[in-house]
């Protein structure tokens, strides 16, 4: 869905009750376009969080963000359908989950251990920067449809 001037639509949930809870849930388009900006609003909000633009930490989660956003895109992309994507950071947790979803069942993720990396293959390094960037990594089935959801946690220190 586009406003008239053809900018997407982004779909997000309300602002939650207690500041203390931070949530971020909304759909983009599954478009290269859609995977800059969720990138972007996740590094706006984790400053606003209190995670500091050029920390370690912010910097790992909008670099997991960006990975798999574009591999939704990239390998998830079903014509028609958005990508979500669900980052929270519960009060008094020092872990931040990031949870991209997808509606494409059949192209399931692959995290590689280190070993795999070969230097002189030119793509499929996303899921290896994930699991060395995440404290945790994995994916289970799309609750609410076909697909799948690809998360990563990491701490924030």
């Amino acid at each position: 869905m586009t406003t008239k001037s053809g900018s997407p639509v982004l779909a997000s949930s309300p602002a939650p009750e207690s500041t203390d809870e931070h949530v971020l849930d909304m759909r983009f388009p599954s478009s290269p376009r859609g995977a800059r900006l969720a990138r972007r609003v996740t590094a706006t909000r984790l400053a606003n969080w209190g995670v500091p633009y050029g920390t370690d930490a912010h910097d790992a989660v909008v670099l997991i963000v960006a990975e798999l956003t574009a591999n939704a895109v990239r390998h998830g992309h079903v014509p028609g359908r958005d990508f979500r994507l669900r980052v929270e950071m519960p009060a008094g947790v020092s872990t931040v989950r990031i949870e991209v979803s997808d509606t494409r069942a059949e192209r399931l993720p692959r995290f590689p251990p280190a070993s795999e990396c070969t230097h002189g293959e030119e793509g499929g390094r996303g899921l290896l920067l994930v699991a060395k960037l995440a404290t945790r990594s994995g994916w289970q089935p799309r609750l609410e449809g076909p697909g799948k959801t690809v998360w990563a946690e990491r701490k924030i220190e």
